[in-house]
């Protein structure tokens, strides 16, 4: 039988204006708004605290060059590598697209060890608990990108509110941008309130493990709706994607935190 359903037909473009050599994309509009956002977020956690403002504007770089390299790395190592290493000019090639959010989740502790170090002389727990708060938010903003792209597609489906995205094919897929987008909110709602209006923020390392669980969960589910992205699936007889292999260990590094005995102070760990 015929499916009677008036899928949405999605054509967007994924510019919003050039003006000679310049373009700004969505894309790249929706990443700077959630540095943005997340810079005044955590503006006022630490201003709840009582922390040196100096700090904030050093966090802000630190996490700004971790997200980029290490989403930039992690797409090339966990997805293309096969490519790349015989391209190995176009790794730098960030405008070309290709970013994983597992490798800018490694990137952004990574750096933030660094920081703490240098920085706060705190345990790196301190930080990652206030910056994962926005980095949920951005999450949701990066998707609604990858929607503007019509990029990382959903499987062929047949459901009600199905896309046809016209710049690639005409079958209809589900939204799974759209999906992942509106799991990270939920994820950032969830982390705002913990933080703000829980004592679950006494508890060092306890926000972080609730951001691993929440993120990495959802992603792991929602791989199941995504069409391949590659990357060394197939080594493991496709029982489950990239994208879930490494969410697997996010996952429960994430439960460790959350519940693990209650770690008293905020001194280096």
């Amino acid at each position: 039988m015929q499916n009677l359903y008036a899928y949405i037909t999605w054509s967007a473009s994924p510019e919003i204006f050039s003006i000679g050599p310049v373009t700004l994309r969505w894309y790249g509009l929706f990443f700077a708004l959630g540095f943005l956002i997340g810079l005044h977020i955590v503006r006022r956690m630490f201003e709840a605290e009582k922390a040196p403002e100096a700090w904030l504007d050093k966090a802000f770089i630190y996490m700004v060059v971790g997200t980029i390299l290490g989403a930039r790395l992690g797409h090339v190592f966990f997805y293309e590598w096969d490519y790349y290493a015989e391209h190995l000019s176009e790794i730098p090639m960030v405008w070309r697209g290709g970013l994983a959010s597992h490798g800018g989740a490694i990137g952004i502790i990574l750096s933030l060890w660094v920081y703490s170090q240098v920085v706060t002389k705190k345990s790196i727990l301190w930080i990652l608990d206030k910056v994962v708060v926005p980095t949920a938010l951005a999450g949701c903003f990066i998707r609604l990108g990858n929607l503007m792209n019509s990029e990382i597609l959903g499987k062929p489906t047949e459901v009600a509110w199905a896309f046809i995205f016209t710049k690639v094919d005409d079958i209809p897929r589900h939204p799974v941008q759209l999906y992942e987008s509106i799991s990270y909110l939920i994820s950032f709602f969830i982390l705002y309130y913990v933080y703000w209006y829980t004592n679950k923020r006494q508890k060092l390392g306890y926000s972080f493990g609730l951001f691993m669980v929440l993120i990495w969960g959802f992603r792991f589910v929602l791989e199941y709706f995504k069409t391949s992205q590659g990357g060394f699936e197939n080594e493991f007889g496709n029982v489950l994607t990239t994208g879930q292999l490494l969410s697997i260990p996010f996952f429960l590094v994430g439960l460790y935190f959350m519940f693990r005995p209650d770690v008293k102070g905020q001194g280096k760990a």
